[in-house]
């Protein structure tokens, strides 16, 4: 699973003008489920970011991690995360779970976040979506986590 975390002062998504999720302080996440995926993946993921430690400590260094802070999570999903750009100016999404395997995915990644963390909220899967955010620091993070190999 491919992810992009921003540390956010606040972060909300819209969609037909409706605000459909949002977070104070947290973490805005755009997630891509790829073909190969499993839940294992999703729990990695999760796990990973969960405990990520980007936010500024007293000091202000960064050593606290979302749930140190108590911060939202704003779960996105972005299939364009796994975009191909290497063959011409047009890229191609062909890694990219299908569309079904993808919102699977996703719903399962939702799921597990809140039943790991008190305050989560989420995009529309699939839907024509308006992100909203104050990035903090700005602090951008590309993650992935990636299908074991067996």
């Amino acid at each position: 699973m491919i992810s992009v975390l921003q540390r956010v002062r606040e972060a909300r998504v819209d969609v037909d003008g409706q605000t459909v999720g949002a977070i104070g302080a947290g973490l805005l996440v755009l997630v891509c489920a790829e073909r190969g995926d499993t839940e294992a993946e999703a729990n990695k993921l999760l796990a990973k970011l969960l405990k990520l430690r980007i936010f500024s400590d007293e000091a202000g260094k960064m050593n606290k991690s979302v749930q140190d802070i108590g911060g939202g999570l704003l779960l996105v999903s972005q299939f364009t995360l796994a975009a191909d750009t290497t063959g011409g100016n047009r890229p191609s999404f062909t890694q990219a779970a299908a569309p079904d395997e993808g919102r699977r995915l996703y719903d399962y990644f939702v799921t597990q976040a809140r039943n790991a963390h008190p305050v989560v909220a989420t995009g529309q899967f699939a839907a024509d979506m308006q992100v909203h955010l104050v990035n903090d620091g700005p602090v951008t993070i590309p993650l992935r986590i990636a299908p074991a190999v067996a």
